[in-house]
């Protein structure tokens, strides 16, 4: 079960803040920011703080300026993790949300997006939305992973991935220490057929790339380098063939 590191520095949650909006996706209230024009889809799966969280819409607008269109489902039905709730610590809160749920749900998300014409989906999770983005990858559903101080994700779980991933762990970080992000590149580096970038980013702590405090200039920049590294991870990967354009077309 994820420690109190897990829950380190929570957002004040705002869900106001971004310049996108927030519509119906597959019957998730969804922030969406982006145009669907391009036919290129990034899927951001959240923490345990949810959708509302300012640097997770901060960060999908980024990736909307880089021209995907992006979507930020609320997979935790309106009930984000609280960190005051005493009654209510993460090990009973994680029993209304597990992981296996929150893959059926973006499952749903993906299908969604291909209904809509999108010819390639990238996706990443952070934290716990780690978990649900290697299943995706698993099953092959999306083009192209990107796991950001993941929770949960096992060996086995990087053993079955079919498509190209990348994994940005913390040097501090007890769900996924430099240890296991290392037995991951080692199992990774050992399948050719998949390609993989991993890196462990020197003197952060986890959730450092959505919870920094944006006063913190060493923070800002430490989550800057992560989000470019996932930037550059969607643009070689998420991209439309021109078979798959026709594809789209037609649908």
């Amino acid at each position: 079960m994820s420690g109190p590191q897990c829950c380190s520095n929570p957002p004040t949650l705002n869900p106001g803040s971004g310049v996108g909006h927030v519509e119906d996706l597959a019957g998730f209230k969804t922030y969406v920011t982006g145009s669907l024009d391009s036919k290129l889809a990034v899927l951001l799966v959240s923490d345990v703080y949810g959708y509302e969280a300012p640097n997770l819409r901060k960060l999908a607008d980024k990736v909307a300026a880089a021209g995907f269109y992006v979507v930020v489902p609320d997979f935790l039905y309106g009930d984000p993790f609280v960190h005051e709730r005493s009654d209510r610590p993460l090990g009973v809160w994680i029993k209304d949300h597990g992981v296996d749920k929150g893959f059926e749900d973006a499952k749903l998300v993906t299908d969604a997006l291909k209904s809509k014409g999108v010819a390639a989906i990238g996706a990443a999770g952070f934290c716990w939305g780690a978990k649900v983005v290697v299943g995706l990858a698993k099953d092959a559903l999306i083009q192209a992973a990107v796991m950001l101080h993941p929770s949960f994700v096992t060996v086995d779980d990087i053993k079955s991935v079919k498509v190209p991933i990348a994994i940005l762990g913390a040097e501090i970080d007890q769900r996924s220490p430099p240890e296991l992000v290392k037995q991951f590149d080692k199992i990774l580096s050992a399948k050719p057929e998949v390609d993989s970038f991993v890196k462990i980013f020197p003197k952060c702590a986890h959730g450092w790339t959505v919870r920094y405090n944006v006063d913190d200039a060493t923070a800002v920049s430490c989550a800057d380098e992560a989000h470019q590294n996932m930037l550059e991870w969607f643009a070689k990967y998420v991209r439309v063939l021109p078979w798959t354009l026709r594809h789209a077309s037609r649908l």
